[in-house]
C-alpha cells in the first residue's frame, strides 16, 4: 500500500523550470513549529508520550488534509524590540538556532511560542521566570489571541500588557527544514519540542485545521506507513525521532542533541526520470517519471514547513 506522502501536483513541472533555469527561487521566510508533548494519560513513568497535531483542512490549497504541528512564519514585530525573557540567553538560543543576531533568535522562538497560543490555545509564559500561566480560556484572554491572530497585537504587546515574560526554557530546539528551492511559497523553519504545560489544555482554534489529536508519535508514524494519515517529510521525520522517548521531559532533555543543519529537498534528472531526494532521508526519494508527472500526488514527496 502507498504511505502518506504527499506532494503538489505541479512540483515537477516547476523542478524541470528550475533546472532550465526559467524559475528563480523565492527567499525563504522564517517561520517555527512545535511538538507539544504530554505523557500518555495512565501510562505511567516512561510509558510513553503524545503529540498534539493539527489536520489541514481539505479546502486548503496547500497540503489540504495533511496532519502538521501548530506553528507559522515570523511575524515582523517578533524581533521589534526586547521583551521580557526567562530561560537561556538570547546569545545562546542564536548559536543553537545557528543564526547571525540574538534579534533573528528572538524573532523564531517568539514565533515558536506565539503560534502555539495562536493554533492550539496553549501559552508558553508566566507572570515569573518559574512559573507558567494557568487557564487562558477565558474570554479577555480569546480577545487577545484573536487579536495576535489578525495581527492587531504584537506578541511583544500582549507579554507587556499580561505582565508575562516567555519561557524560552519550556522549548527545545529539535530540527530545521527549508522548503525546496522550487516551490513558489518557502519557509526556512526551526522545529522544537515543548511539553503540555500544567492546568493548561489545547483547544481547536486554528482556522486552518479542521481536526485535532493527540496522538503517540509511534502512531502517527505508523498510520502515515499505512496510508492512512497525509503528511509532509518533515512531519513524519520528526515523528520517527521523537519515538524512543519515554516521557516529554526525557524528549525535553534530549532535544540539545538533535542535529539542526538545515535539510533541503534536491532534484535532479535522470533521463526523463526527476528524482527528488532529502539528503539525509532516502525513505523520501521519489522517482517521477517525465512523460505523466502530475499522475502520482498522495505517494509523492512532500516538503513544506509542518
Amino acid at each position: 500500500m502507498s504511505n502518506g506522502q504527499w506532494y503538489p501536483p505541479e512540483w515537477p513541472d516547476r523542478i524541470r523550470a528550475l533546472a532550465a533555469g526559467e524559475l528563480t527561487a523565492a527567499t525563504p521566510r522564517r517561520a517555527a513549529t512545535v511538538m507539544l508533548l504530554r505523557d500518555r494519560a495512565g501510562a505511567g513513568a516512561g510509558g510513553g508520550t503524545v503529540v498534539h497535531m493539527l489536520r489541514r483542512s481539505a479546502s486548503m490549497a496547500f497540503a489540504g488534509g495533511a496532519y502538521a504541528y501548530p506553528g507559522g512564519g515570523v511575524d515582523p514585530r517578533d524581533d521589534d524590540r526586547l521583551i521580557g525573557w526567562a530561560g537561556p540567553s538570547l546569545e545562546s538560543w542564536a548559536r543553537r538556532l545557528g543564526v547571525g543576531t540574538v534579534t533573528e533568535a528572538q524573532a523564531i522562538v517568539c514565533a515558536a511560542v506565539r503560534e502555539t497560543y495562536e493554533e492550539a490555545g496553549v501559552l508558553l509564559a508566566g507572570p515569573t521566570a518559574d512559573t507558567v500561566a494557568g487557564d487562558v480560556t477565558g474570554a479577555d484572554w480569546e480577545a487577545d489571541r484573536e487579536a495576535l491572530v489578525a495581527r492587531e497585537l504584537s506578541f511583544a504587546e500582549f507579554l507587556d500588557r499580561r505582565g508575562l515574560v516567555l519561557r524560552s526554557d519550556l522549548l527545545g530546539a529539535w530540527a530545521r527544514w527549508i522548503t525546496p528551492e522550487f516551490e513558489p511559497r518557502r519557509y526556512d523553519t526551526w522545529f522544537f519540542v515543548a511539553a503540555l504545560p500544567d492546568g493548561q489544555r489545547t483547544r481547536n482554534v486554528s482556522t486552518e485545521a479542521d481536526r485535532t489529536v493527540w496522538i503517540s508519535p509511534g502512531e502517527a508514524a505508523d498510520g502515515y506507513d499505512r496510508g492512512e494519515l497525509l503528511m509532509m517529510p518533515p512531519t513524519v521525520s520528526t515523528l520517527r525521532t521523537l519515538r524512543p522517548y519515554g516521557t516529554a521531559a526525557e524528549a525535553l532533555e534530549a532535544a540539545d542533541s538533535q542535529d539542526l543543519a538545515p535539510v533541503l529537498a534536491q532534484a535532479r534528472l535522470e533521463g526523463d526520470v526527476l528524482v527528488l531526494s532529502w539528503p539525509g532521508h532516502d525513505e523520501f526519494t521519489k522517482h517521477i517519471p517525465g512523460a505523466e508527472p502530475a499522475r502520482e500526488q498522495a505517494s509523492g514527496a512532500g516538503g513544506g514547513a509542518g
